[in-house]
């Protein structure tokens, strides 16, 4: 099964008219992207879109064979006037299936907002899913799916429905995920490539042609991930966002509570709320054994804490208990971190913050914590295959 994306974009397109935003300033020649399209074999059209009878030509192909349009989008007619020439354009009820004389079948499923998505079937058994912008499929954690050979969806816009779909069996290590219905929430080029690689996911051009069920190098989603930042910079979002599109999220707060702290409460609140609903929560500085069990993936927020925690409990900010043992207590604890961390067979995202920068804090203790969290730092680094530096809300790549 052969699929021609003729566009790529949301249904403003990329840069949206009008729009002086910086990405939509930066999506110009390769980076542009027309409203999304996709057109299957040459004989089905999902979605109408304007200068689709153009774009088509530009990737070398022609509608003319085109014998079924059907839309996606949650409005009831054709968002353009339909081409001479094309059959006009529908829409399958949801949960029914339409068998087209070409071999193709195209099964309508049941969105969690307007609109509808189709899953399509080839002649020769290949099977792709399609989802329209701003939407996830609903109900489908309670099917029993096959992951699907290709799946196209608003992985920016809905990272959750990869989430879901994940859940499901529906997408699989060998699924491959691409993107459409990309707006101007990311900045294009090597930012939202990186951000689609985290979700095990990519981008393509528009005019690109596919070919369904073909092997292609999927992104491989980083085992582990240290997000680095100072305060404010944006490290927490940055690394939450690496595991949005995957269910089953274990959120391991170091921090504990803080009673009678108010500020504190807030603070812990506005992490849970942005949290996607799905994930758990545990309260604990006890990461070996998390990291020695099989389980679903861990974000670790953060490791600035958890060292807080250790130093408290070998006595570090006492010189004289530092100099009789707690050096080395110390230097075992965070030994026995690093290599669980080696160890692990779990998906796991570590924030800590990167203090220093010339600073020089007034007292011993202070100096010795930042010493001891640069070490950290340094020493979990050294494990993971992905390290992030995120400034001014930028993550700016240090390894992988």
């Amino acid at each position: 099964m052969e699929l021609t994306l003729l566009g790529t974009g949301a249904p403003e397109g990329l840069p949206r008219p009008d729009c002086p935003c910086a990405a939509c300033a930066h999506s110009l020649g390769a980076d542009a992207r027309e409203a999304t399209a996709l057109l299957v074999d040459g004989t089905l059209l999902l979605d109408l879109t304007p200068g689709a009878a153009l774009a088509a030509a530009r990737s070398g192909h022609t509608l003319a064979g085109v014998r079924q349009v059907l839309l996606s989008h949650p409005h009831g007619g054709p968002a353009v006037e339909v081409p001479a020439g094309l059959p006009q354009p529908g829409r399958v009820p949801d949960g029914r299936e339409l068998a087209l004389l070409t071999g193709h079948r195209v099964r309508a499923v049941a969105m969690d907002a307007p609109g509808t998505g189709y899953a399509v079937t080839g002649p020769d058994g290949q099977r792709l899913l399609y989802l329209p912008p701003g939407a996830a499929p609903a109900g489908i954690e309670e099917q029993s799916a096959e992951p699907y050979d290709m799946v196209l969806a608003d992985v920016v816009g809905r990272p959750d429905a990869l989430a879901r779909l994940r859940a499901a069996g529906a997408v699989g290590p060998a699924t491959d995920v691409v993107a459409v219905h990309l707006d101007h929430d990311v900045p294009p080029g090597t930012e939202l490539g990186r951000r689609l690689a985290a979700a095990g996911a990519r981008a393509v051009p528009d005019g690109t042609t596919l070919t369904v069920g073909v092997y292609e190098d999927v992104p491989e989603v980083p085992r582990r991930t240290l997000v680095l930042g100072g305060a404010r910079s944006g490290k927490s979002v940055e690394a939450e966002r690496r595991l949005e599109s995957f269910p089953d999220v274990l959120y391991v707060a170091t921090g504990g509570t803080r009673n009678e702290d108010s500020e504190w409460g807030a603070r812990v609140a506005a992490h849970r709320e942005r949290r996607p609903g799905s994930w758990r929560t545990v309260e604990t500085c006890d990461l070996v054994p998390l990291l020695k069990d099989d389980g679903t993936p861990l974000l670790i927020d953060c490791l600035s804490l958890w060292l807080t925690d250790a130093m408290d409990s070998v006595d570090a900010w006492d010189d004289a208990e530092w100099a009789d043992g707690g050096e080395r207590a110390l230097r075992a604890r965070v030994r026995e971190l690093t290599e669980a961390l080696r160890e692990t067979r779990r998906t796991v995202v570590a924030v800590s913050n990167e203090v220093g920068s010339g600073i020089v804090p007034a007292t011993a203790s202070g100096r010795r914590y930042r010493d001891e969290l640069g070490r950290l730092n340094a020493a979990f680094a050294s494990e993971c295959e992905h390290v992030l530096l995120v400034v001014a809300g930028q993550a700016l790549p240090l390894r992988g």
